[in-house]
C-alpha cells in the first residue's frame, strides 16, 4: 500500500495508465515523466489490462497465510494475565513462556498496551471513538508563559532568557477537538474565566458548523469555568449535552489532552520565536496544517479533514 504522497499513489497510477493506454505514450516516456522504472510501468499497465481501473487500487500487504500467528488461546492467556496482574511484557513473557515481543504485539493490537488507558479496578481499556463528527467534542484549557521580546531561554539560554519572565504573565487558549475525526479548533482567549470558555465554545460551534458538523455533546473536566452556569447556558444554547469527566480521571478527556501535547511540541516549542507575538501569529497556520496536512495515526494515516469528509453523518450535511 502506497503512502499518500508517493509518486505512484492512486492518482499517479491512473495518470501513468492514462498516458499509456489512452494518450498513446510509449511506456519508457511515461515512466520517465513520473520518475519510475519501466518495469514498474509495465506492472501497472498489465494490471490495468487484466482488471480495469479497479486493479490500480491499493491492496493490503497482509499475507494470505500466517502460520506463525499467535493462537487465540495464547492471546486469551496474555490478556487474562494482563488484566489480573497488570504487568508489562517484560514480566508477563517469562510468566507465560512467550517472547516479550509477542506479548507486546498482542497487547498493542488489543488496545491493552498502556496501563494508564485502563480502568483502575477492572483493568479493562477505557477507549472509545464516536461514530460520526459532532457526536462528542472535547474542550480543555491551556495557559502558556509569554515570550519576552528578543527571545526566551530556549533562544538566549537559561540565565539571560529567564530575566523578567515571571512579570510577563500567560497566554490562555481553549482547545475544542472532535472525538470522531480529531478535527481541532484553537482559540486565544483573555483568561481562564467561564466567559472565555463559553465564547470559545460558541465560536467553535460556528467554525464546526461551517464544515458541516453540529455539536451534540461537550465533554470537559471539572474546572470552575466549565461547571459554571455561564458555560451551562452556552452548551444549552447549542442544544447540546454537557458531559463532565469523573474527578481525577483526566484520561477520559484524553483526546483534548493529547492535542494539547501536540500543540505544545509542534507549535509552541516546535521552533524558536523572538517575540510572543511572533508565536501567536504562527498559531492559525499551524492549526490549519494540523487539520488539513498532518496525518494522524489514530485515523489510519489520514488527516482530520480527510476523516471529516469521509465520515460526515447524514444529519450534518
Amino acid at each position: 500500500m502506497a503512502h499518500r504522497t508517493a509518486r505512484l499513489n492512486l492518482f499517479g497510477r491512473r495518470l501513468l495508465v492514462t498516458r499509456i493506454a489512452v494518450d498513446g505514450w510509449p511506456i519508457a516516456k511515461a515512466a520517465e515523466a513520473q520518475g519510475v522504472s519501466r518495469t514498474t510501468a509495465h506492472k501497472w499497465i498489465a494490471r490495468y489490462r487484466a482488471e480495469g481501473w479497479s486493479g490500480l487500487e491499493d491492496r493490503s500487504s497482509r499475507p494470505h497465510h500466517s502460520p506463525r500467528l499467535t493462537s487465540p488461546e495464547q492471546v486469551a492467556a496474555i490478556l487474562r494475565a494482563r488484566v489480573e496482574r497488570r504487568w508489562g511484557p517484560h514480566r508477563l513473557a517469562p510468566l507465560l513462556g512467550m517472547p516479550r515481543s509477542t506479548v507486546y504485539a498482542v497487547l498493542a493490537r488489543s488496545g491493552y498496551s498502556r496501563l494508564r488507558d485502563a480502568d483502575r479496578l477492572s483493568g479493562v481499556p477505557v477507549r472509545y471513538v464516536r461514530d460520526h463528527p459532532g457526536a462528542l467534542i472535547h474542550q480543555d484549557h491551556k495557559k502558556l508563559g509569554r515570550i519576552p521580546d528578543g527571545g526566551g531561554h530556549r533562544l538566549l539560554g537559561r540565565t539571560a532568557g529567564s530575566r523578567g519572565r515571571g512579570q510577563l504573565g500567560y497566554d490562555h487558549f481553549e482547545v475544542v477537538v472532535d472525538d470522531a475525526t480529531r478535527l481541532a479548533y484553537v482559540a486565544h482567549v483573555p483568561n481562564e474565566s467561564a466567559a472565555s470558555a463559553s465564547r470559545a465554545l460558541l465560536d467553535a460551534a460556528v467554525w464546526f458548523a461551517e464544515r458541516g458538523v453540529r455539536i451534540e455533546r461537550v465533554m470537559t473536566d471539572n474546572a470552575w469555568a466549565y461547571t459554571s452556569s455561564t458555560f451551562g447556558r452556552a452548551v444549552t444554547s447549542l442544544n447540546a449535552r454537557h458531559k463532565r469527566i469523573r474527578p481525577h480521571r483526566p484520561q477520559t478527556n484524553g483526546k483534548a489532552e493529547r492535542f494539547i501535547k501536540t500543540l505544545l511540541a509542534e507549535w509552541a516549542y516546535g521552533r524558536l520565536y523572538r517575540t510572543n507575538q511572533e508565536r501567536l501569529d504562527a498559531l492559525p497556520g499551524w492549526a490549519t496544517y494540523y487539520n488539513t496536512e498532518r496525518t494522524h495515526t489514530a485515523l489510519g494515516g489520514i488527516t482530520p479533514m480527510e476523516a471529516l469528509l469521509n465520515n460526515l453523518h447524514g444529519n450534518h450535511t
